[in-house]
């Protein structure tokens, strides 16, 4: 990973107290990680802070938009970041492992750094499936896949139940089967 120092909060000289700040995040954090996951995208990050002698309370806001790579046609699709979430900072000589919730610095560091909070932070607000919107995939690459509309697979088993009461051969009602199991794997 590329080294980033946009996402640091001196903390050092700030007394007790809450203090706001901002964010901006581009392509060059998601760059950073070589991650295919995420393309690109741009996103504001809000830190709400509250500043105590033993630690350091913040309220994370990130939203914006990021570019992924759509799961249904394979095109670059926005998806929307819309992330809230707390974060404590402690301060002690024996550090712990940071998981997700609480973090750990020596005191005597200077900064705090929130770039790998930001990055996750945005990753775990994906949603598991990322899609464009209705009708916004790419038709031709849709079309290269052979999907079906549910429509069409509800006209395509009734017209096979009305052919089944003539005889449908094992040929077809195995095709038909296939196709069935991978609309229900679909949603």
């Amino acid at each position: 990973m590329e080294q980033i120092t946009l996402y640091k909060i001196a903390y050092k000289g700030l007394k007790g107290g809450s203090y706001d700040f901002d964010f901006q995040v581009d392509d060059a954090l998601f760059e950073a990680y070589d991650r295919v996951e995420i393309k690109g995208g741009r996103c504001d990050a809000h830190v709400d802070m509250k500043r105590s002698d033993t630690m350091l309370e913040l309220h994370v806001s990130i939203g914006g938009e990021v570019i992924c790579e759509c799961d249904r046609c394979l095109e670059d699709c926005p998806v929307a970041v819309d992330y809230e979430g707390d974060l404590v900072v402690k301060f002690s000589d024996e550090i712990d492992d940071y998981d997700g919730d609480v973090m750990w610095i020596s005191p005597s560091e200077d900064y705090l750094d929130l770039t790998q909070y930001i990055y996750e932070s945005i990753v775990l607000s994906l949603p598991y499936r990322r899609v464009h919107e209705e009708g916004g995939c790419n038709p031709e690459m849709l079309a290269s896949f052979g999907q079906i509309t549910e429509e069409e697979f509800e006209r395509m088993e009734r017209e096979a139940e009305e052919s089944d009461q003539v005889g449908l051969d094992d040929t077809n009602r195995q095709i038909l089967e296939a196709l069935k199991q991978q609309m229900e794997g679909r949603d």
